[in-house]
């Protein structure tokens, strides 16, 4: 179940990166609810999601 739960968030993630606010939300709302060990693996994949996008980069602030 929890493995769907990260699978999840990263679908959410994707669909609403046009949008920086709710990028935003959605990934304070993750941060909540995942397990720590789902949270080092959605780290690294916000880290490579991100990469060509600026302006999503700065909701990365929420990892560190």
């Amino acid at each position: 179940m929890s493995k769907s739960m990260l699978t999840l968030t990263k679908k959410v993630l994707k669909g609403v990166s046009f949008d920086v606010q709710l990028f935003y939300k959605e990934l304070e709302k993750a941060y909540k609810v995942l397990l720590p060990h789902e949270l080092k693996e959605l780290t690294e994949w916000l880290l490579q999601f991100t990469q060509n996008k600026p302006e999503l980069r700065q909701c990365l602030v929420l990892i560190n």
